[in-house]
């Protein structure tokens, strides 16, 4: 019950069946029609802009000024040393906390500078500063 005759050798396909290659291939191009026109076709809208970063307000920071003469300066408006007390305890409060920067004529004994920034650190100033002059060259 041979099938085959003895004489024929049995073939090798060296052929590529492309038939399913190319029903995949309209099946494919076929989606990409039917889905491209959708994608498309939407409704053209001016969206808002948004930044999602919370705004930051720097507080103004205080001109303290040591004259010569050991007078204090908030400003440059002339005050005494108990106003001193009350407005650095007024801006220690805030928040963000304003810096404190120090301006001491060279001329002022430095205990009348030291008063000032112990005053600051027990009104609660966490960030206070020195302003200096560079030498001339």
């Amino acid at each position: 019950m041979a099938f085959g005759t003895q004489d024929e050798p049995d073939e090798v396909m060296n052929e590529i069946n492309m038939t399913p290659l190319v029903d995949v291939m309209l099946v494919l191009l076929i989606i990409f029609i039917i889905t491209v026109p959708v994608m498309k076709h939407a409704v053209n809208i001016d969206l808002p802009r948004a930044s999602s970063e919370p705004e930051q307000t720097k507080p103004q920071n205080i001109l303290f000024t040591v004259a010569a003469d050991g007078s204090y300066f908030w400003n440059e408006q002339k005050i005494d040393d108990g106003e001193l007390r009350t407005r650095l305890a007024t801006e220690a409060a805030k928040e963000p906390q304003p810096e404190l920067h120090i301006r001491g004529d060279k001329a002022v004994r430095y205990e009348r500078v030291a008063q000032a920034m112990s005053a600051a650190r027990e009104a609660g100033v966490r960030k206070i500063g020195f302003i200096t002059e560079p030498e001339p060259k």
